[in-house]
């Protein structure tokens, strides 16, 4: 069965032959009721997905379905679904109803696809491939898309792609035949006549039947379609035709059908060559060139790599349009000139007319960039313009320089760029000319610039560079090429200087000049050969903006300077705005300029990061006074921020309120620096902000954790207490370790015994998460020995109930429920009701191993607490222990529902230890149940969040699970490794039943 709606909705269904063999033929059916119509629309709109049971209201009543509108719909379903081959390609599921459509069914997929062949070819220029690729997207065409469906089925936006899609499909037909030729040319003039009728404004259409009556010996009636277009364009909108209308009618009016495709264009005598065409008297044309140029420096040696953006490049500037100017742009040394070059030396022949090449110094040291005039003055002399004879007036010399380049099929180099302004009217204007312009910005101001950044060379193309650039062939595949690759940052500049020295010193080894390398503050030293200078080259920019008159380039400069004074992984407007004692608006056009000149990169929107020598050229820059003042104001902001991530994410309890509270190392000030912080929205926007922050929170707190200053100390150490909360509800196990090593360490360096006790807690919560019971036992008896001695209460009863909780996991439950009961009196006592809801909760898991249902009541009750004060965390994690009490009970439905209902709740609250666990109880039920798919997707989804967060021991439990699931299917061999590798990832834990459990299975024969 086939599907329609390139015109009204229509099935097609198989006609069979003789004996019941199906005949490939299809036989369209129309379907007479128009609600039925209208339904399979909508569900054709969505092929494959979910529809839900709303939208389909919507699509058959708008917005006032009646009161029987859900028996209704039903019962247009169930004629549907007569209607079709197989009843069972509409699916109904819980949120609405799935139309199965397999792949060539839809006749837009396969429109699509004619589309997508026929516009390669037509940018390839194969003709007849066009031609037939066109024909047969346009013969599934039965008219409007949607035709005679009501407004409510919506597809505006999809039926008119598909309108201009077609009319895109019949430019490209025609294009294809008038240059093929051949006997349709005469039938061409009719159907263009009557598009051009229909489309007074769309230019090709009119250019198609200018050359279609021209090439049928009509030129008259040719000139006076140019007249009418040309005459209502002007008339209506006050614009000129297009240069491809305006090709069109200097082939009419030169009566030459077939020279737009010879080797060059011709003078107006019929003389060959763009600049030498005589007059009658033999007398040169005053201002006209003699010589066609050829100024393209050698093609560069040892050039690799660019494949992709090369071969773009050469579409680009090949295309049968006016060829686009090409702008390819980026960093210092990243090989934008060699690629110019490259691809100009494999263009030159299709350039006959001659090749000009300028350096516009934009950002060469020891230069000033050329201005325009100078600029223009330069290719017109080199274009054999005397000197006598050019314009002072820039505007009249570029447009000297337009007439002369208008007739031709030149190229031009542009190497070297500063602005769009210095290259604007250095433009041809000739359809002919291609232009290849180099420059640090991609000159985003430049209409009509196709733009091609460059990034550093690959690993692989770096080491060949590195290869043959030195001469060095035993530097294939060693560890010191791949040193040296790493150390230069992959950047072309800096591998030809490496490869240099490499040249010019053969007793210097590979391993020596790492190892020079190696040292950071030194590195651009040696990064320094003859006149290759990574450090020189980066400097032209810096000095540039720090040179300026305009204080947003000042700004720019100094904004370089502290970010490599603080050299983090990346940055953000807020922070570099504390750095610079400035507002985010300026600071974020300082970033502006600092991306414009290619000293940053934008890694993700609002986020920046220089390439790795630029940082080492930051930190060059940034003195130890900036180094010292930008680490403390970078502390006291992450500070400050943190707590208000606290203030957002945490829920009522010991980690809100008594988090913020000081200790005896916080610093003075802090208070007032997080009054300068809006509090966050929401939960969600906190955790966003952690997202972003947390890498650089941690580079932080790894530096300056053991520096001798105690004001940064004790800055470290109020970080790391306020920002731990965020990374383990996100289960950042390794920022984790990081974070909690260091407080605790600096604590104890202070003498800050609560500070320490909030290590200590941090870490046993760590390795609990990661399966290390004993040690988090250790770790938790030691914080709350210290929470005692302070007499701190909150405290005592979170330790308590984190020892009732590993006790229970070690097996030791008689214990446990002895704790646990203590907890749960601190916690009534303290009138805490989110601890008591979590001690409930804890007893609960303790009864669930000899009593699930008593378990179950513990947790609702759990519930009822975690209900009564709005505590989002609490009511997931009681959903998801009563989803365990029914597995061990046998109800894998029961605990399906459960385990839904807790993931649903947490939404973005994020809390990877009750996710983990909820996602693992729910892939359980779902094996349990014999939904093997949906299990194998959800534990799929479970081990890349693991692995995405270096969590070994949730990956571990993930791959136990995903190896029965395999073995189900009767993957034996792929089941063994999955436990194999959870086994080798659960060494070292106490997850003595899993691991007991994983033993067993692989002592099984296979």
């Amino acid at each position: 069965m086939l599907f329609g709606l390139l015109g009204p909705p229509v099935l097609f269904h198989g006609m069979r032959e003789g004996g019941g063999r199906s005949s490939g033929r299809y036989e369209a059916r129309a379907i007479a009721s128009p609600k039925t119509r209208a339904l399979l629309a909508a569900l054709l709109l969505d092929a494959g997905r979910v529809v839900s049971v709303e939208s389909l209201k919507d699509a058959l009543w708008g917005g006032e379905p009646p009161v029987s509108a859900q028996a209704s719909l039903h019962n247009h379903i169930t004629r549907l679904r007569r209607l079709l081959d197989d009843p069972g390609r509409l699916r109904t599921v819980p949120s609405g109803y799935v139309l199965r459509i397999d792949e060539g069914e839809l006749d837009v997929h396969v429109f699509d696809a004619h589309v997508t062949e026929a516009r390669a070819a037509h940018t390839g220029r194969d003709w007849r491939r066009a031609l037939r690729e066109c024909s047969g997207a346009l013969a599934l065409w039965r008219g409007a898309p949607l035709a005679g469906l009501p407004p409510e089925v919506g597809g505006y936006a999809f039926a008119q792609r598909l309108r201009e899609a077609r009319l895109l499909l019949l430019e490209w037909r025609y294009d294809a035949e008038l240059a093929l030729g051949g006997p349709r040319l005469h039938e061409l003039v009719p159907e263009l006549a009557a598009l051009t009728g229909e489309y007074p404004l769309r230019e090709v259409y009119h250019r198609q039947l200018m050359l279609a009556l021209h090439r049928t010996g009509r030129q008259a009636e040719a000139l006076a379609v140019h007249r009418e277009l040309r005459t209502r364009l002007v008339g209506r909108l006050g614009i000129e035709p297009g240069p491809g209308v305006r090709e069109a009618h200097v082939e009419v009016l030169r009566g030459a059908a077939g020279e737009r495709d010879s080797k060059g264009p011709r003078g107006s005598d019929g003389s060959k060559g763009p600049y030498g065409s005589n007059g009658s008297n033999g007398s040169v044309e005053p201002g006209r060139p003699l010589l066609s140029p050829a100024q393209l420096p050698p093609c560069p040696s040892h050039f690799v790599g660019r494949t992709a953006v090369r071969d773009a490049l050469h579409r680009t500037l090949t295309a049968p349009d006016p060829h686009p100017t090409a702008v390819i742009s980026g960093m210092a040394g990243v090989g934008k000139s060699a690629l110019a070059l490259s691809v100009a030396h494999q263009l030159a022949k299709r350039f006959p007319d001659g090749q000009l090449h300028l350096h516009l110094h934009g950002a060469t040291p020891g230069m000033t960039p050329l201005t325009p005039a100078q600029a223009l003055t330069t290719l017109l002399r080199d274009l054999g313009t005397e000197p006598c004879r050019i314009p002072e007036q820039p505007e009249a010399a570029a447009a000297l320089l337009r007439s002369l380049l208008a007739p031709t099929r030149t190229l031009l180099v542009l190497d070297d760029a500063a602005s769009a302004a210095q290259v604007r009217p250095l433009l041809p204007g000739g359809a002919g000319c291609g232009v290849i312009v180099t420059s640090r910005s991609p000159l985003t101001a430049l209409d009509g610039a196709a733009r091609f950044p460059l990034a550093p060379l690959s690993d692989e193309e770096s080491a060949d560079l590195l290869r043959r650039a030195s001469g060095r062939d035993g530097l294939d595949g060693t560890d010191a090429a791949r040193l040296l690759v790493e150390l230069t940052g992959r950047l072309p500049l800096a591998l030809r200087v490496v490869a240099a020295r490499l040249a010019a010193r053969r007793a210097l080894t590979p391993d020596a000049l790492a190892g020079q390398l190696a040292a950071a503050d030194t590195r651009l030293h040696h990064l320094e050969y003859d006149d290759l200078s990574v450090r020189r080259s980066l400097a032209v920019a810096h000095d540039a903006l720090a040179a300026s008159e305009r204080e947003a380039d000042r700004a720019a400069a100094r904004t370089l300077r502290r970010i490599g004074a603080l050299d983090l992984p990346t940055y953000g407007a807020p922070l570099l705005a504390r750095l610079t004692g400035t507002d985010e608006h300026r600071t974020e056009a300082a970033l502006d300029r600092l991306l414009d000149v290619a000293l940053l990169e934008e890694t993700a929107y609002g986020r920046y990061a220089p390439h790795d020598l630029v940082r080492d050229f930051a930190r060059e820059r940034a003195g130890e006074q900036d180094t010292a003042g930008s680490a403390e104001t970078a502390l006291h902001w992450y500070a400050a921020v943190a707590e208000r991530v606290l203030a957002a994410i945490a829920e009522p309890g010991a980690d809100r309120n008594d988090r913020r509270r000081p200790t005896p190392s916080r610093p003075g000030g802090h208070t007032d620096h997080v009054g300068t912080i809006t509090p966050f929205a929401g939960a969600e926007e906190a955790f966003a902000w952690g997202d972003r922050e947390l890498e650089n929170v941690v580079a932080l707190v790894a530096r300056y954790a053991d520096d001798p200053s105690e004001q940064r100390a004790g800055l470290v150490s109020t970080l790391t207490r306020l920002i731990f909360p965020y990374a383990r509800r996100r289960g950042r196990v390794a920022e984790m370790e990081v974070l909690g090593q260091a407080g605790l360490r600096v604590a104890r360096r202070l003498g800050d015994a609560a500070a320490e006790a909030y290590a200590l807690v941090d870490l046993a919560g760590l390795h609990f998460l990661t399966g290390r019971r004993n040690d988090a036992l250790a770790l938790n008896d030691s914080a709350h020995s210290i929470w005692r001695r302070l007499d701190h209460p909150s405290w005592i009863h979170r330790c308590l109930n984190n020892r009732g909780r590993l006790l229970d996991a070690l097996g030791r439950r008689t214990e446990a429920g002895e704790v646990l009961e203590r907890s749960l009196e601190y916690a009534r006592r303290l009138d805490d009701p989110y601890g008591e809801a979590v001690t409930h909760g804890h007893l609960g898991n303790l009864v669930e191993h000899t009593d699930p249902r008593a378990a179950i009541e513990r947790h609702r009750r759990s519930l009822a607490l975690g209900d009564e004060i709005g505590a989002v965390i609490v009511r997931h994690r009681a959903h998801c222990d009563i989803g365990y009490a029914h597995l061990r009970l046998g109800q894998p439905g029961a605990a399906l529902r459960h385990f839904e209902e807790s993931l649903r709740i947490l939404g973005g609250h994020g809390d990877w230890h009750g996710e983990s666990r909820t996602r693992l109880g729910l892939v359980r039920a779902l094996r349990l149940l014999g939904r093997e798919g949906l299990a194998a997707r959800e534990c799929a989804e479970l081990l890349g969040r693991a692995d995405a967060r270096a969590d070994r021991y949730t990956g571990a439990l993930a791959r136990h699970q995903h190896g029965l699931l395999l073995r189900e299917r009767g993957r034996i061999g792929a089941a063994r490794e999955e436990w194999g590798s959870a086994l080798a990832a659960l060494e070292g834990t106490d997850e003595q039943a899993v691991v007991r459990e994983l033993r067993e299975l692989l002592a099984r024969p296979v």
